[in-house]
């Protein structure tokens, strides 16, 4: 890390306002995406690691992706990026649940205040309507270069949505039944169900970089709010790293407000959803009680 000088920032920064003043300005970043599991955390101890080497290569369809985000001024559209299957790779494998998640476009109107997701969860489209979560970013003075481009530290606390599976993580609890007063007091958060036995954190630190030498109010996925254009987020598990820029490309894509799927809010999203695991574990444990059925 290391400080730059004012006058070299201030150059920049003069120089980018002049290559975004124009109308038709547009930029086309590409970033990679990748998600870490805490195998050990889910019972992961018990596999070799060749074992935990296959899981994860063929895990990369769902946790490795690739994204382009295009921007203008105040528009943004985040999209992942199609890739074919490779023979015996990851399109055979399935997270039962969190595979049903399918992800569309995501639109980003800084000016408008406005985010909108396309969404297709278990056969059905959404349309998820919703304001830019604000994050409180904590600017610091730190510095380091992603490609052409020098960029500075921001920090935050993010309230995690608790559908975001990128955090799921094995719910903590005692390894066993702890003894109080002599007697024994049994956990009552233990469970055979393993939809019960994982969770969600409420809030992660995210530290961003972003560089001034693209003055826009955009970033991959949900993130923006810095003065300039977002290019590595560390969020937990999950880093995003931009590994190409393209200002002004030659053909220059149409950003169309998403429109496909029926329209929610976030929130009578999340309440569909919610109900469909709870379907799913009175499912679950309606097969367990069956199992243990005599005739």
């Amino acid at each position: 890390m290391k400080s730059i000088s004012v006058a070299f920032y201030l150059a920049c920064l003069a120089l980018a306002y002049n290559t975004i003043s124009a109308q038709d300005f547009q930029g086309v970043a590409t970033y990679q995406s990748k998600t870490t599991i805490d195998f050990d955390g889910f019972g992961g101890r018990q596999l070799t690691e060749e074992q935990k080497k296959r899981i994860e290569e063929r895990m990369k369809s769902m946790f490795e992706k690739t994204y382009t985000l295009t921007f203008n001024k105040f528009e943004s559209m985040y999209k992942e990026v199609e890739k074919l299957e490779t023979p015996g790779g990851g399109g055979g494998f399935r997270i039962g649940f969190m595979s049903s998640f399918t992800g569309g476009p995501q639109y980003k109107n800084v000016k408008e205040n406005q985010l909108l997701q396309e969404q297709e969860f278990f056969g059905k489209q959404f349309l998820v309507k919703d304001s830019l979560p604000k994050l409180e970013w904590k600017m610091g003075t730190e510095t380091k270069q992603i490609g052409q481009y020098i960029c500075f530290k921001a920090t935050a606390i993010k309230k995690v949505d608790d559908l975001d599976f990128r955090s799921i993580r094995r719910r903590n609890r005692p390894a066993d039944d702890e003894k109080k007063d002599g007697e024994t007091v049994k956990d009552s958060t233990k469970t055979n169900n393993s939809i019960d036995g994982i969770e969600v954190p409420k809030e992660i630190e995210v530290t961003a970089w972003y560089t001034p030498q693209i003055p826009v109010n955009q970033g991959p996925d949900e993130y923006w709010g810095l003065p300039g254009l977002i290019l590595e987020v560390d969020a937990d598990r999950t880093t995003i790293l931009c590994s190409k820029i393209v200002i002004n490309p030659q053909d220059k894509e149409e950003i169309k407000v998403p429109s496909k799927g029926k329209e929610v809010t976030k929130q009578e999203y999340n309440t569909i959803v919610k109900q469909k695991i709870e379907e799913m574990r009175e499912n679950f444990r309606g097969r367990n009680r069956g199992g243990f059925r005599r005739n």
